[in-house]
């Protein structure tokens, strides 16, 4: 099974930068979108709807702002629009895909780098997504948690690190939320199941040189359930061609239920 999740930045941006042309030779099994910035009756355009996929699009009542998109080769048992928060799921930002116990999900979490108001959100939803991740541990199903974070967890996973301890994102409250995540709830950073390499980013901000220089966050993420922890065969982060600010972020799992 392979799923592919990228933060498009407007994903009629991405279209015209070649991204549905790279995603058709991907072979990929389910694709998650975040920061659509789109409304759906606006993508009449077929290439928005890929041959060979069902697609679901969850948009944010704000126009032109945030809103996630799952592409499946197969047509999910259900699918959840929301995760039930009215001032979340006005914004866009979770859209749940059900293939027998198997849950893929396309998550956008809040940024807090515009504003301190905004930091404030990042944090409600971080304190109310803990629990809610816990009560997905305890159901009997299997997640893959699929997007952008938008927290790098330790300093390997930026190039600054020093230099952004007081910047949302690697703010130490964020990183120690991700610490509770992975290390003591046991959800699985699935990237770094297959590569613990420095300097792995799926971010770059669009100042400076950053791109070119490599200076960038990896804060995209499949988490998955620790019951999918052996079954992450390969981890890819494509970096050919610039689709947005961020990369596409691949990983293969051996799990026969979409093979």
């Amino acid at each position: 099974m392979r799923i592919v999740s990228l933060n498009v930045n407007g994903v009629r941006s991405a279209a015209r930068k070649g991204f549905f042309h790279w995603m058709d030779k991907q072979n990929a099994d389910i694709v998650c979108l975040q920061e659509t910035k789109v409304q759906t009756h606006q993508l009449e355009d077929p290439l928005y709807w890929p041959k060979g996929y069902r697609c679901y699009y969850l948009d944010a009542v704000k126009k032109g702002y945030s809103g996630v998109a799952i592409y499946s080769r197969r047509e999910p048992d259900r699918v959840i629009r929301g995760i039930g928060w009215p001032d979340v799921d006005a914004e866009g930002r979770y859209l749940e895909a059900r293939f027998g116990l198997l849950s893929v999900v396309s998550l956008y979490l809040p940024s807090g780098s515009s504003s301190e108001e905004r930091q404030a959100v990042k944090f409600d939803f971080m304190n109310r997504f803990l629990p809610y991740l816990r009560e997905c541990a305890q159901s009997g199903r299997n997640y893959i948690f699929c997007g952008d974070w938008n927290i790098a967890h330790k300093p390997i996973d930026l190039k600054n690190w020093r230099s952004n301890q007081k910047n949302s994102g690697f703010l130490p409250e964020e990183r120690a939320w991700l610490d509770v995540v992975f290390d003591e709830d046991g959800w699985v950073d699935a990237f770094r199941v297959i590569n613990p390499k420095p300097e792995q980013y799926t971010w770059w901000s669009n100042r400076g040189q950053a791109w070119a220089k490599n200076v960038g966050w990896r804060i995209d993420y499949h988490v998955t359930s620790p019951a999918l922890r052996n079954t992450i065969r390969g981890a890819d982060i494509y970096k050919d061609e610039r689709f947005s600010d961020h990369a596409p972020l691949t990983i293969d799992y051996d799990y026969p239920f979409l093979a």
